[in-house]
């Protein structure tokens, strides 16, 4: 028998502005919000979507830059049980129009950066609010005064997440995950609620969204910057106290000479960096020694959180020679082979995991859920092997992926674009290392119409994929280069080995 009612991200929210009003809560450019005055924002604009008739599990779609008003309506939509489609704005309209379709919101908040762009892209009568009078709007509405939603496992916010079958899926993360996650950035990373959190990775990607609603749940300052303000940036960091400044591939180097060229004396960072298999290790160890912190050695998902393994951070400027990972907290993993089976100690397999910072399942998608999700684990597609000495080694995807700055690229995302136009008869896309990027994107073509260039297949991509998935490098190649498995797979591994020779030859 339940007595007390079960907190969400709002309630957590709430009762830290109530204990901490005059407290830093969001700070962006020269605008500051302290906790009391958000959450008289917040209720206010719980107000104004009741009156636009939004009831609990209905979506409202957000497509926008960070901002202020971004955060303001994800906790707007926590007190009202609705949820946040959070929109990628760097999909071709193609690939945004299906996102949408797969979430059906019945409210659009955009930007008037991308209002054009979304007006490209729906065409129906749904309404489309302005984020930019939004907080006025919001400003003369009275506060909210409906009892608030309470139930953890209701959705709370939808991020897209490549899939194997080519287009975008939508993972539902619900207030229960919410809450763990914030619980593991504490727990594993060191994160104190006076660590100020730099809101710079897009709101529309777990590394905004997620820190940024843990750190309101924890009583954090946020500074939002509009993605990779290398300035904003520069003067948060000698300004605030960090907790995890999220770093990716891309962003490192011109973050650090910015910092070097500016002279810029760092107030203090708890831990840096991610995704430390991406990078190089010196890069790492200057990274960590600038920042005086330890490295981020991550492994997660936007479906897991942190988990299942970024307990681990590299020591201040050590230059690893090993990357194992370690288990993150509150989460469950088991190593299986193809069965279904425990491998043993040092054997490859598949990692599977649950615990409570796991999403609820991909929004519409039945059948890939059932396959997941088979037999009450979450099957992640990504290969490990447990080492002798306890740690875990990544070994592969098992569903083949290329990382690219942060974001994530299937091959058969742009393999579809590619083979719809009939000048090409098979395509290979595989991942090669990129010392900026971590890994781009390479496209080997066997086309039947030798007037076909690489200026054509940048065009097919241009139209269709966002620009961080359109290949690099475009090798043509007959159909008999391709090399198969016997089953008919092209074998990936053979294509990337092949690219290691043309650059040996180069």
């Amino acid at each position: 028998m339940t007595l007390a009612t079960p907190s969400t991200v709002y309630s957590l929210f709430r009762a830290t502005a109530l204990w901490r009003p005059d407290n830093l809560a969001i700070q962006s450019g020269v605008s500051t919000w302290s906790y009391g005055e958000l959450l008289d924002c917040v209720d206010r604009f719980a107000s104004v979507l009741r009156k636009h008739g939004l009831k609990p599990g209905d979506r409202l779609a957000i497509l926008s830059e960070n901002r202020p008003e971004y955060t303001m309506l994800q906790l707007a939509c926590a007190r009202i049980g609705a949820i946040v489609a959070c929109l990628n704005w760097r999909l071709a309209n193609e690939e945004l129009k299906h996102c949408i379709d797969i979430v059906e919101p019945s409210i659009f908040f955009v930007s008037a950066r991308f209002t054009e762009k979304l007006d490209q892209t729906i065409v129906d009568q749904r309404v489309k609010i302005s984020l930019d009078n939004s907080l006025s709007v919001a400003n003369a509405a009275a506060a909210d005064t409906q009892s608030p939603w309470s139930d953890p496992e209701q959705g709370l916010l939808l991020l897209n997440t490549s899939g194997t079958t080519g287009l975008p899926k939508a993972a539902l993360i619900s207030h229960r995950a919410e809450i763990a996650r914030m619980t593991v950035l504490r727990m594993d990373l060191g994160v104190q609620p006076s660590d100020a959190f730099l809101a710079w990775a897009p709101m529309y990607h777990m590394g905004g969204s997620d820190h940024t609603l843990s750190s309101m749940m924890m009583g954090a300052p946020v500074i939002i910057t509009d993605g990779l303000d290398l300035d904003a940036m520069v003067d948060a960091i000698g300004s605030h106290q960090l907790g995890w400044l999220i770093l990716m591939p891309a962003t490192i180097e011109p973050l650090l000479q910015r910092i070097k060229d500016s002279g810029t004396q760092i107030r203090g960072v708890r831990v840096v960096g991610s995704s430390a298999d991406m990078l190089p290790a010196a890069l790492i160890a200057e990274a960590s020694a600038l920042f005086n912190a330890p490295f981020a050695n991550s492994f997660g998902a936007t479906e897991t959180g942190l988990p299942p393994a970024t307990a681990h951070l590299i020591p201040i400027g050590e230059v690893p020679t090993s990357l194992d990972k370690q288990r993150s907290s509150m989460c469950e993993f088991r190593i299986v082979d193809s069965q279904g089976c425990d491998v043993e100690s040092g054997a490859v397999g598949e990692i599977i995991l649950r615990g409570p910072t796991l999403f609820s399942g991909y929004w519409n998608a039945p059948e890939v859920n059932a396959k997941d999700f088979r037999g009450g684990w979450f099957h992640m597609g990504d290969l490990f092997r447990q080492t002798d000495a306890g740690g875990l080694e990544f070994a592969g995807r098992s569903k083949y992926m290329i990382k690219s700055g942060g974001e994530n690229i299937y091959p058969a995302e742009i393999e579809r674009v590619l083979l719809a136009d009939p000048r090409i008869d098979d395509v290979a896309v595989v991942r090669k290392p990129d010392e900026h990027w971590g890994e781009i994107p390479v496209a080997f073509v066997v086309r039947n119409n030798a007037q076909l260039l690489d200026s054509d297949i940048e065009t097919l991509c241009r139209a269709r994929l966002a620009g961080y998935k359109r290949p690099r490098e475009i090798y043509f190649i007959n159909m008999d280069e391709l090399p198969r498995s016997d089953s008919g797979k092209i074998i990936r591994e053979t294509l990337e080995r092949r690219l290691t020779s043309i650059s040996t030859d180069s």
